[in-house]
């Protein structure tokens, strides 16, 4: 399967290096970033230098490619999902962007390629797991969903270090965020709906972000009282971010806000990823017993196939790679929009790349895959 992989940076060449050394996929990296090119052809792969800013020259270079996995920030999603519509070749990317989204799925209807947005850690898996928990039960009370992307050693007074892109973590702390409460979707403001919890002993807070939920909102309807998606930070970091971005106003100068987070922050490898889903309901109709599904895990950084992975960059890369080869497969719908729910999870876990979330080793079809 030959794939045009748009976006060369630190996703981006994780899901390169992934998808090549299966021997299943022919992949080509698209960037305008020369010195990012440059970096990727010493590694082996094969680059080609395209503004994907500029549709109609990604649908030219698109042409004789399978499919066009998209790992720029959210707010080229739209224009290169429009290229790949032009071009005839399948879309995947990892966008969090509401916005994005609907606009993809306007795009993919009555397309005869696929659309499938939103395939990282969450919006992504979450969604697919939340799911999978939810069709157990019988009657749906409460859907929590709670991930965090962090510092296995916070050193700095906001708890936190940049582990993936600045652009997407503004965007979910800005945004407004979708819910369901008793039963009807609606809309609840980021940095809000603070909560605590503790999990294996340390100490954590929640809060409303947007985007994790994905299509689910949708999906579960009419089919669960309370459903929401919140980051996970270490507790404190909050409060400091609420002070930025109201108090200071700074949600009103993205750019300025970004800059700064860039000269303040530093960014780490040594993180770890924390996937945190409670779903509770009925099992055995109405007059059954009241039970709580839970599933959990911690990823950290590690050594995949001989190359440094952050596990932002394992769970992300790992997740959008997971679903194309389930894709490839024929496992998931071959055209128009795909919901990150109709995945099944026991397909996901069991794939090669889904593996990468259970720590275990990855199957290969080429012998030259390390394992983890």
């Amino acid at each position: 399967m030959k794939i045009a992989l748009v976006g060369a940076g630190l996703i981006g060449k994780s899901i390169a290096h992934l998808l090549r050394d299966t021997g299943d996929f022919e992949v080509v990296a698209f960037d305008r970033d020369e010195q990012a090119l440059t970096a990727l052809e010493a590694e082996g792969i094969a680059t080609r230098r395209v503004d994907s800013a500029e549709t109609p020259a990604l649908r030219q270079a698109l042409h004789g490619f399978d499919a066009l996995v998209n790992a720029l920030p959210y707010y080229l999603a739209i224009s290169v999902a429009s290229a790949a519509k032009a071009a005839g070749v399948h879309y995947f990317d990892l966008t969090e962007d509401v916005r994005a989204t609907h606009a993809i799925r306007a795009i993919a209807e009555g397309s005869d390629v696929a659309f499938m947005p939103q395939c990282g850690l969450a919006p992504g898996f979450i969604g697919i797991v939340a799911h999978d928990l939810a069709e157990r039960l019988d009657n749906v009370r409460e859907v929590k969903m709670r991930v965090g992307a962090l510092p296995e050693f916070p050193t700095n007074a906001l708890k936190y270090n940049l582990t993936w892109s600045i652009d997407g973590l503004i965007n979910e702390y800005c945004q407004p965020c979708e819910a369901i409460r008793d039963g009807r979707t609606q809309w609840v403001q980021p940095l809000e709906g603070v909560e605590h919890f503790s999990l294996d002993g340390i100490e954590y807070e929640a809060f409303n972000t947007s985007g994790g939920l994905g299509t689910l909102c949708e999906t579960l309807a009419g089919k669960v009282e309370s459903l929401d998606y919140k980051s996970v930070r270490y507790p404190g970091h909050r409060d400091l971010m609420k002070f930025l971005l109201d108090d200071l106003r700074m949600s009103t100068d993205r750019d300025g806000l970004k800059a700064m987070l860039k000269r303040a922050v530093p960014s780490t490898s040594q993180d770890v990823v924390l996937i945190f889903v409670t779903v509770t309901g009925m099992r055995g109709g109405p007059s059954g017993q009241l039970v709580q599904n839970v599933f959990t895990r911690k990823v950290f950084a590690k050594e995949v196939g001989g190359m440094p992975m952050s596990a932002i960059q394992i769970t992300t890369a790992g997740a959008i790679c997971a679903e194309l080869d389930l894709f490839r497969e024929g496992v998931l719908p071959q055209s128009g929009f795909v919901r990150q729910e109709q995945v099944p999870l026991a397909a996901f876990l069991n794939n090669r790349f889904g593996k990468l979330y259970q720590g275990a080793n990855m199957v290969s079809s080429a012998p030259r895959m390390a394992t983890l």
